[in-house]
C-alpha cells in the first residue's frame, strides 16, 4: 500500500489562447479541470501504473467538493479532510503562439490547528498498514514549517518508507526519517542556501543532506536534463529522453510515484529511478495534469539508459 499526503492540494484549470497580452481581455478555449496538489498528483500516477494507493488531503468549499468528485473519479482511494475555507485553484494557460506556459498559483486556505491534527490522525491509522508513504507539495498557511518533520516522525514509528517532495521551510525543516528526498536543483539550492552550478555541486549537497541524516537517499531532478541519485555508497547520473515538447505541470510528481511503485515492486532503487524517468517524460504528452498513461511509461521505461558512476 501507498499512502499519499497532500497538504495544500488544488483545483488545476488549464486552458490555451493564442497569444498573452497584458491589459486585453483575454478569450481562452474551454478549461480542463485535474485534482492537483503533488501528492494527489503522485496518487493518480501511483494507481495508472497499477499500485494500491490511497490519497490523505483537506478540502473545503466549492472547489473542495470538486477536487473531492474528480480524485473520486480517478478511482483513487480517498481520506478528505474537511476544512471551512475553500481549497485554492491552480490556473495554467498555454500560449500557442509561442509554446509558453503561465502558470498562477494561489497561496491556499489556512489550515486551523485542528485540521492539521486531523490530517495527522488520518496519516497515522494509514501509516500502520503502508509500506509508503508519499509527502509531496507545499504547506498552506496556519501550517508550521517542522510540519514534514512530524511526518517522518510517524512513518518511523509505523516503519513505512517516506518519499518527501517539497521545498521552502519545509525541507530545510527536515532533520531525520526520510528515506528519499526529491528536491529540483532550485530546491536544493534554496535548502543549503548556496548556488549550485555544476553537477559536483549538487551532488555535494544531496550528499550533505545525507550525511546531516536528514535522507537516506537524495533524488535531484534536472528536468530536461535527467535526474541525480546520491546513496550512502555513491553517486549516479541518469540521462533524460527525448519526447515531443509539451506541458511539464507534474512532471515531477509523476516521477516520485513511479519511483515509489517500482520499490513497492521490489526493484533496487536505481531501477525504481528509471521508471520515475520514464513517467516524468510521459507526462509530457498528457493534457493539463493529466496523470501519465501506462504504455507510454513502460515504452520510455525501455528507452531510459542505465545510470553512470559519478566519481
Amino acid at each position: 500500500m501507498i499512502v499519499t499526503l497532500t497538504m495544500n492540494p488544488a483545483l488545476d484549470i488549464t486552458t490555451n489562447i493564442d497569444r498573452v497580452r497584458h491589459t486585453d481581455k483575454l478569450r481562452c478555449s474551454a478549461p480542463r479541470y485535474d485534482p492537483g496538489g503533488g501528492g494527489i498528483n503522485a496518487a493518480r500516477v501511483a494507481h495508472v501504473l497499477g499500485a494500491a494507493v490511497s490519497a490523505i488531503f483537506p478540502a473545503g468549499g466549492t472547489t473542495g467538493e470538486v477536487l473531492t468528485k474528480l480524485v473520486a473519479d480517478a478511482q483513487v482511494s480517498l481520506h478528505r479532510v474537511p476544512i471551512t475555507e475553500s481549497t485554492r485553484e491552480s490556473f495554467t494557460v498555454d500560449e500557442l503562439s509561442t509554446g509558453r506556459q503561465y502558470r498562477f498559483v494561489l497561496p491556499g486556505p489556512q489550515l486551523t490547528p485542528a485540521n492539521q491534527t486531523e490530517c495527522l490522525a488520518q496519516l497515522q491509522r494509514a501509516a500502520a498498514s503502508a509500506d509508503f508513504v508519499v509527502a509531496s507539495g507545499s504547506l498552506p498557511p496556519g501550517v508550521s514549517a517542522d510540519f514534514y518533520q512530524r511526518i517522518a516522525d510517524i512513518c518511523h514509528e509505523h516503519g513505512a518508507l517516506l518519499i518527501l517532495d517539497t521545498s521552502g521551510g519545509g525541507l530545510r525543516q527536515i532533520s531525520s526519517g526520510v528515506f528519499l528526498l526529491k528536491p529540483s536543483v532550485r530546491e536544493l539550492r534554496e535548502c543549503v542556501d548556496r548556488e549550485l552550478d555544476t553537477e559536483a555541486d549538487q551532488l555535494a549537497a544531496a550528499h550533505e543532506l545525507i550525511d546531516r541524516g536528514c535522507a537516506k537517499n537524495v533524488v535531484v531532478s534536472l528536468g530536461a536534463n535527467g535526474a541525480l541519485l546520491a546513496t550512502p555508497v555513491g553517486s549516479q547520473r541518469y540521462s533524460p529522453i527525448s519526447v515531443p515538447s509539451g506541458s511539464g505541470v507534474g512532471a515531477g510528481d509523476a516521477m516520485v510515484a513511479a519511483i515509489t511503485v517500482g520499490l513497492s515492486r521490489g526493484w533496487p532503487l536505481d531501477k525504481a529511478v528509471r521508471l520515475g524517468i520514464a513517467a516524468g517524460a510521459a507526462m509530457l504528452l498528457t493534457p493539463g495534469t493529466a496523470p501519465c498513461r501506462r504504455d507510454d511509461v513502460e515504452r520510455f521505461f525501455e528507452l531510459v539508459e542505465d545510470p553512470v558512476e559519478v566519481a
